[in-house]
């Protein structure tokens, strides 16, 4: 059941960067290359101050911390051009265009506000079909004096869509972006997109862990229609590798035996997909095909260093079987990662995804997928759809 309403609203703002479209993603690439020529590794570190910044502050930030032998504007000609020929790499992100075409069906109208120059947001959405129709507004950083997180950005937006501003809801995965936002005397809701941050974002009026967990009902909007019995399906997507030896917490602290895969060679899928709860199939080459639930993330009860893949077959086995080829195909969504008060709770919590994937897995919708070949093949080749 969703909360209760928090506040009417008539129309929503969304940022491009972060929250529609995975651009960390290929700009953590791009920077990894760029880096290299200087003799220094890009290691991520910077993500957190260089996200929601306009062009030019995070092209500062990246000369700062590096020290590199560049002023900032000689670094962003260079990072431009690379960046620009990777445009059509980038991926939405998982539920984007799902509340894109939700709103759009809806009626409601939606403007993007980007720190990005206009050309630049547009060349963006150009590879992602139907995108550009959805939004009768578009502001770039370039069309107004001061970017985020001054409110200029989303008060002239609110403008282009002549509404009030505190009829309009901001979706935001900065910072800058959030304080913009609030400064403008507009609702907001965060979807961090750096990781483990949440708790840093206490101005904004709602934080959630990725677009698939947005509730518009909270906001008055039309809620979405799409979920069947406790689970929202997705395209299915495909992960392998051998099993390997986890926390040893799996059995021992919670009785609930998974079968863990390393995260390493992952490390796209992983970051296209948000910390979560899913479910789909699971195919052992010797044994079989099982249902299966698992968790992708950090799991906050455990307070993981890295995000980790921990797959919970849902049958009794009567031994190990590590080492073994694991296939996984993911067909459904299922919650938020989320903090437990108790060891107790997070237990009750990974029984009941259990109860639901179990039911779940026997519609027509689910089932289908256990005679995917992917299941039973043991060739090592990867999948990767998402």
């Amino acid at each position: 059941m969703a909360k209760p309403l928090k506040k009417l609203v008539s129309c929503v703002i969304l940022d491009l960067d972060g929250t529609l479209l995975n651009t960390d993603g290929v700009v953590s690439e791009v920077l990894k290359g760029l880096l290299a020529k200087y003799g220094k590794q890009w290691d991520g570190r910077e993500a957190q101050r260089i996200v929601g910044k306009t062009p030019l502050e995070a092209a500062a930030a990246v000369v700062e911390e590096y020290g590199l032998p560049c002023g900032k504007e000689e670094f962003l000609a260079e990072l431009h051009p690379v960046f620009y020929a990777q445009l059509c790499n980038i991926k939405p992100l998982p539920g984007a265009s799902r509340l894109l075409k939700h709103l759009s069906g809806h009626g409601v109208p939606m403007a993007l506000a980007s720190n990005s120059p206009r050309g630049s947001i547009e060349s963006k959405i150009s590879y992602h079909q139907g995108w550009k129709d959805y939004f009768s507004a578009i502001v770039g950083g370039d069309e107004v004096t001061a970017g985020k997180p001054s409110p200029e950005i989303f008060l002239e937006a609110a403008k282009r869509l002549n509404r009030e501003p505190s009829s309009c809801l901001v979706i935001e995965d900065s910072m800058p972006g959030v304080t913009a936002g609030k400064a403008a005397g507009m609702e907001v809701v965060a979807v961090p997109s750096v990781p483990k941050q949440a708790h840093l974002y206490t101005s904004a009026d709602e934080v959630i862990n990725s677009l698939l967990d947005l509730q518009p009902e909270k906001w008055g909007l039309p809620p979405f229609q799409d979920w069947i019995e406790g689970t929202l399906p997705t395209e299915p997507w495909y992960i392998s590798g051998p099993v390997i030896k986890g926390f040893g917490r799996g059995s021992k602290v919670l009785g609930i035996p998974t079968a863990n895969l390393s995260p390493k060679g992952h490390s796209s899928l992983l970051s296209e997909h948000p910390s979560g709860v899913y479910f789909g199939w699971a195919g052992l080459s010797t044994r079989g095909v099982y249902k299966m639930v698992m968790s992708i993330g950090w799991n906050p009860y455990f307070n993981n260093a890295e995000k980790t893949i921990e797959p919970w077959l849902l049958h009794e086995f009567t031994e190990d079987f590590y080492g073994e080829e694991l296939r996984l195909v993911v067909v459904g969504y299922l919650r938020p990662e989320v903090n437990f008060p108790s060891l107790e709770s997070l237990i009750a919590k990974i029984h009941e995804d259990k109860r639901i994937a179990e039911r779940a897995l026997d519609l027509p919708l689910y089932s289908k997928h256990k005679d995917d070949p992917y299941l039973s093949s043991s060739l090592h080749s990867e999948r990767n759809h998402s």
